[in-house]
């Protein structure tokens, strides 16, 4: 089994973190992970894929080990973290990609789908929306906010940037069967690389800007249609934060469609990675045959 190389490159003035695995030979896939994680997610799964593809995760900006520049020295918009993303494939040699999409790393990886078409050889849903189906009324308060952010819906809002809302991504909706599967350092890891000086701000800003991605959703649902990309889907159905409904967006708006629905939650990685991975290999594997 191939063994993970861990490194850092510098893109544009911010210095990226990424752990790499798999010869360049291979077919590419671009793990982008989401809230509050980092590539750490994806610690499990880089040495078996590395077995078909080039596997690479970076940490995006003001997340794990990558550059956190303050609010007010970097532009963080989902927009410009793709920017950012892009500007690290072309260094690191990648033109055409598997793209895989958790949470935050959705938005991000939606940009680099509907800029460039060409380059995305399939994507790889997990916990990641891209329809109205998968925000559901947990998520009123924050409509409210983006639609009138003010002081007022602000405290509405659920408290969440701190310890106890980082180790609730984790374990947040499920039963005791589950929560002792999940090893608590990785939302220790999280929580640390968070509490750098300014990087709440940071995140609630990121989070602000995911309005711009659920604004998009209209226009992702003509990119699954008119450009067909095969898709191969993960849902954690016990996720409080995104409604397991969300895969029925998918069922409606792409038809190269494959979905596995697991005993898990918001980051299914951490007690899934295994069924997943093989998921994932078959998958890169059968869609690269199929490439003239």
């Amino acid at each position: 089994m191939r063994k993970t190389r861990h490194r850092t490159v510098e893109v544009n003035g911010l210095e990226i973190f990424y752990r790499e695995a798999g010869g360049p030979d291979l077919p590419c896939v671009l793990l982008l992970h989401g809230f509050p994680s980092s590539s750490h997610t994806f610690r499990h799964v880089m040495a078996p894929l590395a077995e078909v593809s080039r596997v690479v995760a970076p940490d995006l900006p003001g997340f794990g080990f990558s550059s956190a520049p303050l609010v007010d020295e970097f532009d963080y918009t989902f927009a410009n973290l793709a920017d950012t993303m892009e500007a690290f494939l072309d260094q690191i040699g990648v033109e055409k990609f598997f793209v895989y999409l958790h949470d935050f790393g959705a938005p991000v990886g939606y940009h680099l789908a509907t800029r460039r078409p060409d380059r995305i050889l399939g994507l790889i849903v997990q916990n990641g929306n891209a329809h109205e189906d998968g925000l559901g009324s947990q998520w009123d308060v924050v409509r409210d906010f983006w639609a009138e952010p003010s002081e007022a819906t602000r405290a509405k809002l659920p408290e969440w940037l701190n310890f106890e809302g980082t180790r609730e991504q984790y374990l947040g909706g499920l039963p005791e069967r589950v929560r002792d599967l999940h090893p608590p350092e990785s939302w220790h890891l999280d929580w640390e690389r968070m509490s750098r000086p300014g990087n709440i701000d940071v995140q609630f800003q990121l989070f602000t800007d995911y309005a711009s991605h659920v604004a998009r959703f209209g226009e992702l649902a003509r990119y699954h249609r008119t450009h067909r990309p095969p898709c191969l889907l993960f849902w954690g159905r016990h996720d409080p934060f995104f409604d397991l409904a969300e895969i029925m967006g998918y069922a409606r708006t792409v038809d190269r469609l494959e979905m596995h629905v697991f005993d898990a939650g918001h980051l299914l990685l951490e007690t899934h990675w295994a069924e997943c991975a093989a998921a994932m290999a078959a998958f890169i594997t059968g869609v690269t045959r199929s490439i003239p």
